[in-house]
């Protein structure tokens, strides 16, 4: 099985003067999980030294080329990424994502040595429409290449109704998207059990020991709740503790 993972989303969020709260995160650790932070492009390069691991929220297909404005996945590791998101629905809904493109980003970034948190989730209507779990099955299929495994690829579960809302599913309605998240991995890949699945939507230090009580949650994708370390450092304890 996968450490466990506690990942924070910065999003369009950060200037270097706010890097001060990786370095507090820093100082307060002691927990025996993993901890990522997904940091906008331009922090990346200034987090070298700080003893918890940097992604980035986004890259390109293509390894280089006439993209302007764009970061290929090399580009990322050359300045110290080891992780990139892709997928999220954020993503998927302001820039017209498709899971073949999370597919074709997700195996460049592969192909880079970055791990990938890849994004799923369903909308409001969607769940009132009792079609979960068929567009759960349509994104794993279509936005998961066969190239990944356990060591390159963890699954972020993202209800798209939950993120930045403060409304959380039930445990039961988490505990189903991630047996079922848990059981298609494991029919797909050989090594499909040791997929890490993170759960994210309005995660905070007071519900998150309730959602790391649930089967097959190894973790967290955390948005706001990721910027300062005051929120964090909560979450990672009870990860820590479940």
């Amino acid at each position: 099985m996968r450490r466990k993972l506690a990942a924070g989303n910065w999003k369009m969020n950060g200037l270097r003067a706010d890097l001060t709260q990786l370095a507090t995160l820093a100082e307060q650790r002691g927990y025996d999980v993993d901890v990522l932070i997904c940091l906008p492009a331009t922090l990346i390069g200034s987090c070298a030294g700080l003893p918890i691991a940097i992604g980035a929220q986004d890259c390109h297909t293509a390894t280089h080329g006439a993209h302007t404005g764009d970061i290929s996945a090399a580009m990322l590791a050359d300045v110290g990424a080891t992780h990139v998101i892709t997928g999220h629905s954020e993503r998927r809904t302001d820039h017209h994502e498709t899971d073949a493109i999370v597919a074709a980003k997700s195996r460049a970034a592969h192909d880079a040595g970055l791990i990938t948190i890849i994004c799923i989730g369903e909308t409001l209507a969607q769940r009132e429409a009792g079609t979960t779990l068929d567009v759960i099955d349509a994104q794993l299929a279509g936005s998961v290449p066969d190239c990944a495994t356990a060591d390159n690829t963890v699954i972020a579960y993202e209800p798209i109704w939950a993120i930045g809302t403060g409304k959380v599913p039930t445990t039961d309605q988490i505990a189903q998207v991630h047996a079922h998240i848990h059981a298609r991995l494991t029919a797909r890949f050989a090594d499909g059990a040791g997929f890490g699945i993170l759960y994210g939507g309005s995660v905070k230090g007071d519900n998150a020991a309730a959602i790391f009580a649930v089967p097959h949650v190894t973790g967290a994708l955390v948005g706001g709740a990721s910027l300062k370390a005051v929120d964090f450092t909560p979450i990672i304890a009870a990860l820590a503790a479940s």
